[in-house]
């Protein structure tokens, strides 16, 4: 039976402890001197009724901070919103403990499952508030299940982890502070996928400020959606929500109320230069002598255009904290001799990524003869084996890693040696030999030609802020010319690849970063073993099929992939540890016959850049989104001397 109540759950020392609550009585709460003032004008409530009767409360992980200060930042392109995730947006019911060996309670002051985990009973903090003041309660997330998880108009079609048999759990709530969730069948991952990065939207839905573009709750909700230049309220709630992607989420989102540490005054997309998030003065967090969180005034997140530019600024010492966009290997010598310079130094990020770059072709293509083309696993092989990694990891990786394809870590008890391994031989002999049988004829300049005699041009659509890929297919698309392939890359602003790519059919093929090589995490995002969401870029209909089979832009799954998906389900139900591994090997062998996607090598650990001043920080974490670095650490606890 999964059990967390009021008590330490965390396992090891290497981070900020969650501990019980202070006793009411025995606690003296104080603020800072900002927040002092503007309770003394009368424009707060005192701290003590700011916050809820059982605050949550964090030891520190060197001291107790001071407040004050600006946690600065960057923010590359306009489509890497999804980062702020990592940063300030991170207070789902359960979190992820710092060692990611399990999750720990957060926003829920107490968080039950029956012992078939089909009944989770789940209890909030009494007395929590909105950063505006608004109270947070069940009636929050009575609204998010009415209005995003089980309205078909609006048709946000994540929330995987609320469905078992393809339908969503039934939300019963028992009173303000108290709700359950009853699923059909055992949904023992619940607890896991609520902590995931982004996953939790039951702490990010104010029905108080939403309702207003909902019709069910405003018979003037088109008029407003008018107003605000969308056609219809549909349109105005989906984007307001944003619960549909990470960038409307917080796109010019100053004005909706939140439960983070700190909230945007200036949002993404309401200024040019810079994102501003100020503390939040009922924010639910104290540390262990009664001081209301976060101890950073703000954070200041700067609009820069690419990660060249993001580079020169931390060089200069303008980034207090950052690994995104910047930590790369060919920039490691550079920050390195740079570090006195900029009053910095390093951390490690122990890498939890299935490949430093996954090739993905579109095999939900709408051009029919590329669907086919690229559905055909030797096809695929052959294209991997023109690769020569090593190559590519000497000249871009700095030597650092080993051919692999999107796989397990070799240490990990789920490493399956033929899906880590299967094709990376470089052998253009062998991959012209597989091509020959599938695409034989070719042009005047010994390009392929398909079966419609079209020349077989492949257009690889890249997120332009990945410096890494870029550098990379400088020398990849060479190797795919060299057994017939018209290989081509064209770069994009983030906020563009997410419409292209994660969102559309009509792309050929793209390449990405995440995923996970073990443990706990591959279990929780499995996209290159199976379509479950969309992050599955090389099965966009497939994986809202097994999403939502109604969904217009749905297709059924070939059988191969349909066990791939009935085998998570059946992972999903199984509360186990052992049984969730026996389950898992069976997924990952699937996905090495499958064969969705190739990589080039197994990331070694990376590194962040921390200024010198920045205390409570963690020097080796891992690395990922799902455990959204450095989020489960507690940036709230983290100051400035």
């Amino acid at each position: 039976m999964i059990k967390l109540k009021r008590r330490t759950f965390l396992a090891g020392s290497s981070a900020a402890l969650i501990l019980p609550a202070l006793p009411v009585a025995a606690a003296t709460y104080k603020e800072a001197d900002i927040l002092k003032d503007k309770v003394s004008n009368g424009a707060l409530p005192s701290v003590a009724d700011r916050l809820p009767e059982t605050p949550l409360v964090v030891k520190p992980f060197e001291s107790i901070g001071k407040y004050g200060g600006d946690w600065r930042m960057a923010l590359v392109g306009g489509g890497s919103l999804s980062m702020l995730f990592r940063y300030q947006a991170y207070e789902p019911l359960l979190r992820y403990t710092p060692d990611w060996s399990g999750v720990t309670l957060n926003v829920a002051e107490a968080f039950e499952a029956n012992a078939d985990a089909t009944v989770y009973t789940i209890r909030l903090r009494k007395g929590m508030k909105w950063s505006d003041g608004h109270p947070y309660t069940t009636a929050d997330v009575k609204f998010w299940y009415d209005t995003v998880l089980t309205d078909k108009r609006v048709a946000v079609t994540s929330q995987g982890h609320w469905k078992t048999a393809g339908k969503p759990a039934k939300l019963e709530v028992v009173d303000e502070q108290t709700f359950k969730v009853i699923f059909e069948a055992p949904n023992g991952m619940f607890p896991l996928q609520v902590a995931w990065a982004n996953n939790d939207h039951t702490t990010r839905c104010p029905k108080h400020y939403l309702e207003q573009f909902h019709i069910d709750y405003n018979p003037k909700a088109d008029e407003l959606a008018k107003q605000h230049g969308f056609e219809s309220w549909i349109a105005a709630f989906q984007s307001v929500s944003g619960f549909q992607n990470d960038n409307a989420f917080f796109l010019n989102s100053s004005k909706k109320p939140c439960l983070n540490a700190w909230m945007f005054t200036i949002a993404p997309g309401e200024n040019t230069e810079r994102a501003v998030a100020e503390r939040n003065p009922y924010y639910w967090k104290v540390d262990t002598e009664g001081n209301q969180l976060p101890y950073m005034d703000r954070i200041v997140y700067q609009m820069v255009a690419d990660p060249q530019v993001l580079l020169l600024k931390a060089m200069q010492g303008e980034i207090d904290y950052m690994d995104q966009y910047i930590a790369t290997p060919n920039n490691k010598s550079v920050l390195y001799d740079a570090r006195q310079q900029g009053d910095y130094d390093f951390c490690t990020l122990t890498s939890t990524e299935a490949n430093v770059m996954n090739f993905i072709f579109n095999l939900n293509h709408n051009d029919e003869t590329k669907r086919t083309l690229f559905r055909n696993r030797n096809f695929r092989a052959a294209l991997s084996m023109a690769l020569d990694r090593q190559a590519l990891i000497d000249a871009v990786l700095v030597g650092q890693g080993a051919p692999a394809q999107p796989s397990i870590k070799e240490n990990d008890p789920l490493y399956s040696e033929q899906l880590a391994k299967q094709f990376t031989e470089y052998d253009v002999e062998k991959a012209n030999a597989m091509l020959d049988e599938i695409i034989p004829k070719r042009d005047d300049q010994n390009f392929r030609l398909d079966e419609k005699g079209r020349r077989l041009t492949i257009i690889f659509e890249i997120d332009q802020a990945r410096a890494i890929f870029l550098d990379l297919f400088q020398l990849v698309i060479p190797m795919f010319q060299a057994v017939g392939i018209d290989a081509q890359m064209r770069t994009m602003d983030r906020s563009l690849w997410e419409t292209r790519v994660r969102q559309g059919r009509d792309f050929d093929a793209t390449a990405h970063q995440f995923g996970a090589n073990g443990g706990i995490a591959a279990m929780l995002d499995p996209r290159y073993y199976a379509p479950t969401d969309s992050n599955a870029m090389y099965a966009p209909a497939w994986q809202l099929w097994y999403l939502d089979r109604n969904n217009a832009s749905a297709e059924e799954p070939p059988p191969e992939t349909k066990r791939q998906l009935e085998l998570y389900d059946k992972l999903k139900a199984t509360s186990d540890p052992a049984g969730q591994q026996a389950i898992m090997k069976q997924i990952l062998q699937g996905a090495a016959d499958n064969f969705y996607v190739f990589g080039i090598s197994q990331p070694p650990d990376g590194y962040g850049i921390v200024k010198n001043n920045m205390k409570n920080i963690t020097r080796t974490m891992p690395s990922s989104f799902g455990w959204p670095t450095p989020a489960p650490t507690m940036p709230e606890q983290f100051y400035k001397v």
